[in-house]
């Protein structure tokens, strides 16, 4: 059970709640965010961190994002770390206002934070009516692009972001750091894997000067505003966001564009959708960075998500995601089509 009404509710349960309303609802009273009722719905599609929309009785909605159920990894899931870039970033990015911090883990068991509540679309499976013709699904793309250069634009320093991530050797640090994730997943023997880790260190490109880098950035992270023409009115998910090289973004972006194996917005597919080498043009044309060394980006980004992938394979060779999940028996073949992928993109 997700959600429960009181601690004692909560304590009866084997596994601990996500929420509960008294407390969450005791501390919202006291923070000064809204009053009344309290009712909450899970939202968004993350297999990571939750996040649900809460509504209050005076009419108040916002979102609260907390972390899954402990145990968690050390530095996993940091919710204050989401909640500083945002902040950060407030005046100068598409992002959500922060409204407050929780840092009491008696309220829910675990640090959680809440956002003003956007309203609009996210894009998952369908275009939304007024823009879903070539032009404005053309204008999407761009407002995409667009959103994304200026969080790389931002001067992460006068942000009061410099101590948020290392400026230098990044590249170097995602390649070690994934290599190291696939030792501790892997459940089969995948050569590939460590051929283009290899591949990954020897031809590692010298980043540019480091940005803000989100981490996850793609279609299905942001709301774009309801009607036309096309308004992205804000970039979410910021887990993994650090400071970096702004082309891994672009990487990211374009391997889960149609085309790619990875493929997370299919409706990308449509007329009117720029292909994966317009949206790297786009980018280039909008920031002024050269889209040159890209296939290695994207080469990192394949084959970061296979070792990802693996480990949800893994979840589900142990039972852990339920006999039947779709998508964890897909991964079978779905891990190996990833670094085929990446192959691929490495020899561009």
């Amino acid at each position: 059970m997700e959600i429960v009404d009181t601690p004692e509710q909560a304590a009866a349960l084997p596994l601990a709640p996500l929420l509960v309303v008294e407390p969450l609802r005791d501390w919202l009273d006291r923070t000064g965010l809204g009053s009344g009722s309290l009712t909450a719905t899970r939202i968004g599609e993350g297999q990571s961190n939750v996040t649900f929309l809460v509504e209050r009785g005076d009419g108040t909605r916002f979102v609260l994002r907390r972390p899954p159920r402990p145990p968690l990894p050390p530095s996993a899931h940091d919710m204050l770390r989401e909640a500083t870039v945002q902040r950060a970033l407030r005046s100068a990015a598409r992002v959500p206002e922060i409204l407050a911090v929780c840092e009491d883990e008696s309220v829910l068991g675990v640090r959680f934070y809440v956002m003003a509540f956007v309203s609009g679309d996210v894009i998952t499976a369908v275009v939304p009516a007024p823009l879903d013709e070539p032009p404005g699904r053309a204008a999407i793309a761009a407002e995409l692009v667009d959103a994304l250069a200026e969080i790389h634009d931002v001067d992460f320093v006068a942000a009061g972001l410099e101590s948020f991530g290392k400026a230098t050797g990044y590249l170097e640090r995602q390649v070690r750091r994934f290599a190291g994730l696939w030792e501790v997943n892997a459940t089969r023997e995948l050569p590939q894997v460590a051929e283009l880790a290899t591949w990954l260190e020897a031809n590692r490109p010298e980043s540019d000067s480091a940005t803000v880098v989100h981490g996850d950035y793609r279609l299905g992270n942001v709301v774009l505003a309801a009607g036309a023409p096309a308004r992205l009115a804000a970039v979410l998910d910021w887990e993994l966001a650090t400071i970096g090289d702004p082309l891994a973004d672009v990487g990211y972006l374009v391997s889960t564009w149609a085309g790619s194996p990875l493929a997370l917005t299919p409706v990308t597919r449509l007329a009117g959708f720029p292909g994966r080498d317009e949206l790297a043009d786009l980018y280039e044309e909008r920031s002024g960075r050269s889209m040159r060394r890209l296939g290695w980006y994207e080469a990192l980004a394949l084959w970061k998500s296979a070792v990802f992938c693996e480990a949800i394979y893994g979840r589900y060779l142990r039972g852990e995601r339920g006999a039947d999940d779709p998508f964890g028996r897909s991964l079978e073949r779905g891990v190996p089509a990833l670094l085929d992928a990446a192959t691929l993109a490495a020899s561009q």
